[in-house]
């Protein structure tokens, strides 16, 4: 087991843990001063049992989405670190640092190599500040979940800037997804600090374990609405969304702000 994935363990004891009231309410409140979270949309701090518990809130205020059935919406609170045209099968993780599409959905996915070719990509960068949690972008169905174990590198800009294939290295979760009979993926990556990703609908995945097996779970109906919720991040992370070529018509949103529900493309 790499160090990466130890740490996130011991921290991640340590963030489940419900300590007695008012000292959880000192360790809530000092988590959303120092990351100057907003919590306007949230229940008030003192009220989450755990730090993971406040981690992983639930909205207390429903979002409004887009709602243009060929519209995308941004599956969660992020930023937007690159986003673009692939280069054949090549991708950013930031610029300058480049990776291969195979090498990041893996073998399982071969047959659908092809169809993203000259596709298009977006990296959406979730800060400790961020809710968490990650929808459904567009109504679709899943057709496959594949669970690959890694390493759990921070996801922030100063790795993204120094350790080649990041998000190939650490651990991912990676959903198959057709939407208007066009396939694109969602990329869920693990980062340090507890490292676990949770989907709501497959509760069998266990991430930050210790196990090396790569597992693929594979889907005969199920369907999503758009903005429904698909689970949530125990700390970090970051989301990479890739799309059939020619299949969207992505926003200019590099280098910005974007919240769960906004548009950040259109169906072609």
């Amino acid at each position: 087991m790499h160090i990466t994935n130890l740490i996130s363990q011991y921290f991640g004891k340590f963030a489940q843990k419900e300590f007695p009231s008012f000292f959880q309410k000192m360790i809530n409140n000092a988590y959303v001063k120092i990351f100057k979270i907003n919590m306007s949309e949230f229940r008030n701090a003192k009220y989450y049992k755990s730090l993971t518990d406040l981690f992983t809130r639930e909205l207390a205020i429903p979002r409004q989405i887009d709602e243009d059935e060929k519209s995308f919406i941004s599956p969660a609170d992020s930023f937007i670190t690159q986003a673009g045209s692939l280069h054949k099968e090549t991708l950013f993780q930031i610029k300058g640092m480049e990776y291969s599409v195979e090498d990041l959905l893996t073998y399982y996915c071969t047959d659908t190599f092809p169809m993203v070719k000259d596709g298009s990509y977006m990296n959406f960068y979730l800060a400790p500040s961020d809710y968490h949690r990650y929808h459904a972008p567009i109504d679709c169905e899943i057709k496959k979940l594949i669970h690959v174990p890694g390493k759990l590198y921070p996801v922030n800009f100063k790795y993204l800037n120094k350790e080649i294939d990041l998000f190939v290295q650490n651990e991912r979760v990676i959903l198959e997804c057709f939407a208007n009979n066009k396939i694109f993926y969602m990329v869920f990556v693990g980062a340090l600090n507890v490292g676990q990703m949770v989907f709501e609908f497959e509760p069998s995945v266990e991430t930050n374990k210790n196990t090396k097996d790569i597992k693929v779970i594979k889907y005969d109906d199920l369907k999503v609405k758009k903005g429904q919720t698909l689970g949530y991040f125990k700390m970090g992370s970051t989301v990479v969304m890739v799309w059939e070529k020619q299949s969207v018509q992505l926003e200019e949103l590099l280098n910005e702000k974007v919240k769960f529900g906004q548009k950040i493309g259109t169906i072609k």
